[in-house]
């Protein structure tokens, strides 16, 4: 069973600052997005469970390269990279009619994993359009999953209550956060994963037109938070403040 996931590069969210509602990313290093990890992490126990690969997928700029290796480390067999400047910020149309294009390059694909919303943006649409593109059936807000034969076993968690799936393969799945834990790699793991295949591809080696971007950012301001601007003086004066907005008990 061949097992793709996919996997964005992002900032580091620990480590970025805020400036006139603006996120400073300079500096910044890179890693891959926390719910993809834990697309990871399942995958991993699908292929320990069934056995066949994890084949972790991503594109973006040239410093992919390096932080791919997390995934390696964390338990994917190889690693598929789109290195191209302009897949940098994308549009998610774009992101996904590439990840489509390079799973029908690697072709015999029998899961292809989402976290359910990237770390950055988190719009959730790159999954579904990735099914769309394949003509695959897709399973979004996985909570659990089993193989079954030629079949998924999917438990979905929505608002109120558990729906369970029995879906054929092949099949697009989107995962939650609370999926699993993702592990952490030992450092054996971390010094094999650079011995792990990886192949890198360019938009020239996909055939496919990339058009012009439809939905374009304008801005991504953090919320303003109103403050009282309270003035105190002295504790006694605090806790009266605190008392009076029941922050804290009288």
């Amino acid at each position: 069973m061949n097992i793709v996931v996919a996997m964005k590069q992002i900032p580091d969210l620990h480590q970025i600052r805020m400036r006139d509602r603006q996120p400073v990313l300079d500096d910044v290093p890179l890693t891959l997005g926390n719910i993809d990890k834990n697309a990871l992490e399942a995958a991993v126990h699908l292929r320990d469970t069934h056995g066949g690969k994890v084949i972790a997928l991503s594109a973006g700029s040239e410093e992919l390269e390096d932080t791919i290796k997390e995934a390696l480390a964390a338990g994917a067999d190889e690693a598929f990279m789109i290195l191209d400047d302009s897949l940098d910020n994308a549009d998610s149309s774009v992101i996904a009619a590439v990840l489509a294009a390079t799973i029908r390059k690697i072709n015999d694909v029998d899961i292809i994993l989402f976290g359910e919303g990237s770390g950055d943006n988190y719009s959730g649409q790159v999954g579904s359009r990735v099914a769309g593109i394949l003509g695959l059936p897709q399973v979004g807000y996985a909570s659990s999953m089993e193989v079954q034969g030629n079949s998924a076993i999917v438990t979905r968690s929505l608002e109120d209550g558990e729906e369970i799936l029995e879906v054929e393969l092949p099949v697009v799945i989107a995962v939650m956060a609370d999926i699993n834990e993702p592990r952490i790699p030992s450092v054996s793991q971390i010094l094999k994963a650079g011995r792990k295949p990886q192949e890198v591809l360019e938009l020239d080696d996909l055939a496919i037109e990339i058009l012009e971007e439809p939905v374009v950012t304008e801005s991504n301001l953090a919320p303003e938070t109103p403050r009282k601007q309270v003035v105190v003086k002295s504790v006694d004066e605090l806790i009266a403040v605190l008392r009076t907005e029941g922050v804290i008990g009288r």
